[in-house]
């Protein structure tokens, strides 16, 4: 039993005499609750929710932007311009009043410091009077009213360096006590606008996922996150709760042979560069047993980087598990089994590659191990290997697993656009490029409507499909054991993965049953 474990379980045992009162609770959610770096300006609620700040704009029903902080949109019609009128009640967790001084502020700071929150495009923001504030674009982006939905607004007056383990609240909790890795304590923002939590304070607790049931089944935890494997394990007291989200967990295959990039680095595969390696594990391999062996069925089968709900999304489906068409493409492309030990070869090259699976996300690691074993009556040797996600994320020469998919189509452009090419870390790591998919991204860009982005980019996905510089696989659903009584409303949309995260995006909108 690992010592964050035995950690986690002394502390729930000593909260146990309160985890059961009416006004708290004590939960586990995974990793990145207690993570820390709860700095917008870093880039925190680009991939998950940040329940700590307000926003100008929000993921809401249906995954459709809405109105948050802002209360009046104005867009000109050259798309250039955005201006927004903000609530006049919105306050941080010191009782100081948010401004439009404060967007300003946060926003210049996000620009300079790189963020995940791509606002490229954003030439400058300023504040037109106390509760109003207009962006200028260099030029029209579809994608910038989603990054107004990430970009939590942090205070002027008080941001400093170790802001990220000390925010200041505009949104809905604020930190009480904060140790990294092992705990985090809430408690409702009292100037919080929205709805307030009727429990007076939430401690979240770091547990291991191979723990996580030994931890449900202590007794002294009100939500617990599972990993598939243990989904339908019964626990006395609890109940199951899977939620469908939208990380669609793939694999990227480099489309490249093998070299070096600008930075040194290794890029490419000299076995995914081939396009028929990449098609017949397409059509070969079989995605609903990989979700009965992988993921305990608890996902569905995907073939593409978009939920079937987000209208941006090609919804893309076809039939797999179509082995011998596979095998005579390989066949066909000089792929052949010469020497009688199962696996392929062509010029000397044998068709095995190494895939990584983040160790510390099972659901994408077992995946790995079942795709392995799937590709093997293709001829296909996958080695399939555990690695540190810091590790893993360096993919441009060894293929891993992601779990990508957001509700702005944000995730396709940065895997997919050529532009993006041994970019930052994590940016098109299949070293894709195609100028049909280019034009129909930046076309979608250019959309001053979002109907109209939409089309492009579901064009865009639609071509790019066809030359696999990803291996879709399968939507793993959230699972969590509940305290039986405790209630959460359901969230009216598909939230993203984000290894469990995503389930305390309206944690102030939970109690317990009278």
């Amino acid at each position: 039993m690992k010592k964050s474990f035995l950690a986690a379980l002394a502390l729930a045992a000593v909260l146990c005499g309160t985890a059961m009162a009416k006004d708290e609770i004590v939960i586990s959610t995974g990793v990145n609750m207690v993570a820390g770096k709860f700095d917008p300006i870093l880039g925190h609620g680009v991939w998950g929710p940040d329940i700590f700040h307000c926003h100008l704009l929000k993921s809401g029903k249906d995954n459709v932007l809405e109105k948050d902080l802002a209360i009046r949109e104005k867009i000109s019609g050259d798309g250039l311009s955005y201006t927004y009128e903000i609530r006049r009640d919105a306050k941080f967790a010191d009782g100081t009043p948010l401004t439009a001084q404060d967007i300003v502020f946060t926003y210049e700071k996000t620009k300079a410091s790189a963020s995940a929150a791509d606002l490229t495009v954003m030439e400058s923001v300023k504040a037109l009077d106390d509760f109003t504030v207009e962006f200028t674009l260099s030029e029209p982006s579809s994608l910038f009213p989603y990054a107004l939905s990430f970009v939590g607004i942090v205070p002027a007056h008080a941001y400093h360096e170790a802001y990220g383990d000390r925010p200041v609240c505009s949104g809905a909790w604020r930190v009480v006590d904060f140790q990294k890795d092992q705990q985090l304590i809430l408690e409702p923002n009292p100037y919080y606008y929205g709805t307030k939590s009727p429990f007076r304070r939430v401690t979240i607790l770091k547990i291991d996922e191979d723990a996580a049931l030994a931890a449900a089944q202590s007794g002294q935890l009100d939500l617990v996150l599972v990993n598939s494997e243990y989904a339908h394990s019964a626990v006395e007291g609890m109940e199951l709760l899977s939620l469908d989200v939208l990380g669609t967990l793939a694999v990227n295959l480099p489309v490249i042979p093998e070299g070096t990039a600008p930075d040194g680095s290794k890029t490419g595969n000299n076995v995914t560069c081939d396009p028929a390696i990449r098609k017949a594990l397409d059509i070969g391999i079989n995605r609903r047993q990989l979700v009965e062996r992988a993921l305990n069925g608890m996902g569905t089968p995907a073939c593409s980087i978009g939920s079937d709900t987000l209208p941006w999304a090609a919804h893309i489906d076809f039939e797999d598990n179509r082995v011998e068409e596979a095998k005579k493409l390989l066949e066909d492309a000089g792929w052949k089994d010469t020497d009688g030990d199962g696996i392929r070869e062509k010029n000397g090259v044998k068709a095995e590659f190494t895939v990584t699976g983040r160790s510390n996300d099972l659901d994408r690691y077992n995946t790995v191990v079942a795709l392995a074993d799937n590709a093997k009556a293709l001829g296909i040797r996958i080695i399939a290997r555990s690695a540190p996600w810091a590790e893993c994320r360096k993919a441009r020469a060894v293929p891993t697993c992601w779990s990508v998919g957001a509700p702005s189509p944000m995730d396709f452009r940065l895997y997919y656009h050529s532009s993006n090419i041994n970019k930052a870390v994590i940016n098109n790591p299949s070293s894709y490029s195609n100028p049909d998919v280019d034009a129909l991204i930046d076309q979608a860009m250019r959309a001053t409507d979002q109907n109209t982005a939409s089309a492009f980019w579901s064009k865009a996905e639609a071509r790019a499909a066809a030359d696999v510089p990803f291996l879709y696989i399968s939507r793993p659903r959230n699972n969590y054991l509940v305290r039986k009584g405790l209630r959460l409303p359901p969230l009216n949309k598909i939230p993203v993965r984000n290894q469990g995260l995503s389930v305390v995006e309206n944690m102030n909108e939970w109690s317990w049953d009278d």
